[in-house]
């Protein structure tokens, strides 16, 4: 065990298995890992960050595990049975932390994948596991719940919106979420363009976004890797006339560029999600957010102050509030990033989390 005096964590970050950091295919939790890591390096404590092959996050410490990489979680059904791949790169990545668990003080898990819960009894070093999304599959509810019983207190979640999908929330630690307020820039004379940034995928809800501004005919700007291409080519083909633009996935400091311009930023997710890194990255902009009322953002965004909140699933809520974008302060929305979402705060809730488990 660590004594509470030590000062300094020797941590061992290990990532998603889903695509290599740095591709986009890891959505939100590439920015929350690269974040966290960040504010830990700067406190002093070391680390280092197992990943698929071919990831890149800065000038952090990667080592880069090979294999096939897993299927995302969000793709399954409730009762899918779990699936590993032959030389399965998450298999490989936990086979490498059992290796080298005696160089390390905790291991932080940032997969949310079935078998890093099922190897946690197994591992002599503790492990924190930071939950990235709601309940999913009834086999993810089990093995997450039983961590949740015999490890009390080693299950992190971003929002009490994604802890209540689970039966066993009250046990969850809540964390919420941060950025680097210093690589945004707030700009208070948008052009007159939409935004919307994220994976392109069926639970992202990205059609309602298009047939919005189909309807006000103002432009739409679509940041965001392609993970699923039939799903977008079915939009384009149903809304053919829609005015919008595919930008690309860019990097934090090329999307703050482009999203600090658009007068609001448009979320529309299927599903609950657990944060919603992109709502806090475009307040630190001075941008305003419209999302539906389900999940992380709803936590996040201050109706009628720093954005809309409306109806889940509803067009017509999200052309409404669209046409109430002038009645938003931009500065509000900045104050509100400064004020909530600083790396430093995130920091000390991470860190009171790591030593609670260690002591």
């Amino acid at each position: 065990m660590i004594a509470a005096t030590d000062k300094f964590l020797r941590l061992l970050f290990i990532s998603s298995p889903v695509g290599p950091l740095g591709s986009g295919m890891g959505g939100g939790v590439e920015l929350t890992l690269y974040n966290i890591a960040q504010e830990m390096l700067r406190r002093g404590h070391s680390l280092k960050i197992v990943a698929t092959q071919g990831s890149v996050l800065g000038t952090l410490p990667i080592v880069e595990i090979a294999g096939e990489l897993q299927t995302s979680a969000q793709t399954q059904t409730r009762n899918d049975p779990i699936f590993i791949p032959g030389n399965s790169v998450l298999a490989n990545m936990w086979d490498y932390a059992r290796q080298v668990q005696a160089d390390y003080d905790l291991i932080v898990n940032f997969a949310y994948d079935w078998l890093p819960f099922y190897l946690t009894p197994f591992f002599t070093c503790p492990i924190a596991h930071l939950v990235s999304m709601g309940s999913l599959t009834e086999a993810m509810d089990g093995i997450i719940e039983g961590v949740a019983t015999q490890f009390p207190g080693t299950i992190g979640v971003h929002s009490r919106a994604q802890a209540a999908t689970f039966a066993f929330g009250d046990r969850c630690r809540c964390l919420g979420n941060a950025i680097d307020l210093s690589l945004y820039e707030f700009c208070d004379q948008p052009g007159s363009w939409l935004a919307w940034v994220g994976r392109i995928a069926p639970e992202k809800g990205l059609e309602d976004a298009v047939a919005a501004v189909e309807m006000t005919g103002i432009p739409l700007k679509i940041l965001g890797k392609i993970q699923d291409k039939s799903y977008w080519e079915s939009i384009c083909a149903d809304y053919p006339n829609a005015p919008i633009e595919y930008v690309g996935f860019l990097p934090t400091v090329e999307l703050q560029a482009e999203l600090r311009q658009c007068r609001a930023l448009l979320m529309t997710p299927r599903w609950v999600e657990a944060f919603g890194n992109v709502a806090i990255e475009a307040l630190a902009c001075g941008v305003p957010a419209i999302a539906y009322r389900r999940g992380g953002p709803a936590e996040i965004i201050q109706d009628g102050k720093t954005g809309f909140l409306v109806e889940p699933d509803s067009v017509t809520g999200l052309v409404e509030a669209i046409g109430r974008l002038d009645k938003i302060d931009r500065f509000a929305c900045r104050q509100q990033a400064e004020a909530e979402y600083s790396l430093w705060a995130l920091g000390d809730r991470i860190e009171e989390w790591f030593w609670g488990i260690l002591n």
